[in-house]
């Protein structure tokens, strides 16, 4: 009896149907979220490790771990982007859903894909035109950077793709549909997966593109992607009925949007240039097998970390959806649930990491350097991973209430004023080197876990209005 029941919740969260959780089980709620977000955001980071698992067994396997690496480092800048509008789609189309207003949760979601898309093409046409001095900036070597040109320039060019990904699947999550998110980065992976060994190693009448290769394969993956969100999206069998109307640029609308989207951005920028300087701090003080080391344990442990990021993204849909119907406590007890689950959750990944994170490792590369050093850098920085969960929560809290601006300062304060200086200190004047790096993160993650636990508990993200 309780096998059939959860088989059956399982279906329910899979069936790609909008649901209303402003009602009913709170856990139940947060189990029929988690479950395709997890499995969304384990997509997401399947496309590094497929395409690091291609390039780690090319011939010049450093300098193509490396080019993935920084490249997705730099592109965590466009992620940023991409991750606040998605957060003030998902939070004002899941406000307008509990308010029951699905008109209005429609035309928020086309504005954001507006305005998400103009500002994507300035970024992404400047960083395609210098590729090659965005690498070098970096720390690559000339070698590394004449090496993957053409795989970061594809890569950059095509981020528009990247940004309507995490845009759509936002306005999914926030109408209470987050099982389509989760099929079209499934089909995407699919078909990334598919393409990459084709277009590595040539296959037929194709040739090898080796590291552009990879390049190619993800572009055509996620732009599959796209394709299948929209045809969801256009179908009118939704919640959400898009029409061409409401591609017209509406400006209290779009005033509205970048109200939430903008300090949200600056909340990712801000991490994603810290996580660029420490990419570029190992790079100068760990040269390419060093570089090459720590991109390998962060795809890693990113693989690991974002299924407990999909899980906290159900905070912000049921944080939402609750306050827009005016249930405060629905919403805090919502949050409770979910950290619960984050943290088992962690728990169970900190120990598969400690205990079989070596073999992971050797999956991915044949180098003993690079081996090494990945083993080092991913024993410490797993050492934080409950307080990542715990902070992944409470971010998704304040940002599905509409609050970006709280996390905004946190993530400032802690990454900006502690982490970085405290890497930099550990790395050159300790002269740790990568060692230092690799210290400096759980330690930073737990002071920005704690300070957001205390300002939640101060309740200010309840009298958010959007």
């Amino acid at each position: 009896m309780q096998i059939t029941k959860i088989i059956s919740v399982i279906k329910q969260s899979l069936s790609g149907k909008e649901l209303d959780f402003t009602e009913g089980s709170i856990r139940l709620a947060v189990i029929l979220l988690a479950i395709p977000m997890m499995l969304e955001m384990a997509m997401e980071s399947v496309f590094a490790l497929v395409d690091l698992y291609f390039v780690g067994h090319l011939p010049n396997s450093s300098i193509a771990i490396q080019t993935v690496g920084l490249t997705e480092s730099v592109l965590t800048i466009i992620y940023s982007l991409a991750v606040g509008m998605s957060m003030a789609a998902t939070a004002v189309v899941a406000r307008r859903v509990g308010e029951k207003d699905p008109i209005a949760a429609s035309k928020a979601g086309m504005q954001a894909i507006i305005v998400a898309i103009a500002l994507n093409l300035v970024i992404s046409i400047f960083a395609f035109i210098y590729a090659a001095d965005i690498l070098l900036l970096m720390g690559a070597s000339p070698e590394t950077a004449n090496e993957g040109l053409m795989f970061t320039r594809i890569m950059m060019g095509s981020s528009t793709i990247i940004v309507l990904l995490f845009l759509i699947n936002g306005i999914f999550r926030g109408a209470g549909n987050a099982a389509i998110a989760m099929q079209s980065l499934i089909i995407a992976n699919l078909f990334n997966i598919i393409l990459c060994p084709v277009f590595i190693n040539g296959f037929g009448p194709i040739p090898a593109f080796g590291l552009t290769g990879a390049a190619i394969a993800t572009t055509i993956g996620r732009s599959v992607g796209v394709c299948y969100q929209i045809y969801h999206l256009t179908s009118g069998k939704g919640l959400l009925k898009p029409k061409l109307i409401y591609f017209k640029p509406h400006f209290d609308q779009i005033k509205a949007l970048l109200k939430i989207a903008m300090p949200g951005i600056f909340q990712f920028v801000i991490a994603s240039c810290s996580w660029i300087f420490l990419a570029q701090l190992v790079a100068t003080t760990g040269g390419d097998h060093g570089s090459a080391g720590y991109q390998t344990a962060l795809r890693l442990m990113m693989f690991f970390m974002l299924p407990a990021w999909g899980m906290s993204n159900a905070a912000a849909t049921l944080v939402g959806q609750n306050l827009g119907a005016k249930k405060l406590e629905r919403a805090e007890q919502s949050v409770m649930k979910t950290a619960k689950y984050v943290v088992i959750y962690m728990l169970v990944v900190m120990g598969i990491t400690f205990a079989f994170g070596h073999y992971f490792i050797a999956f991915f590369t044949n180098d003993p350097v690079i081996r090494e050093v990945a083993k080092t850098a991913l024993n410490i920085m797993s050492a934080g991973y409950i307080f990542y969960g715990m902070g992944m929560v409470l971010v998704s809290t304040f940002n599905g209430a509409g609050d970006t601006w709280t996390p905004t300062k946190v993530n400032f304060f802690g990454f900006w004023l502690f982490q970085i200086p405290l890497a930099y200190f550990l790395a050159k004047y300790f002269d740790l080197g990568p060692l230092g790096v690799f210290i400096a993160i759980p330690v930073a993650e737990v002071g920005i876990a704690v300070a957001g636990f205390i300002l939640f508990k101060k309740g200010k993200w309840k009298t958010i209005d959007v």
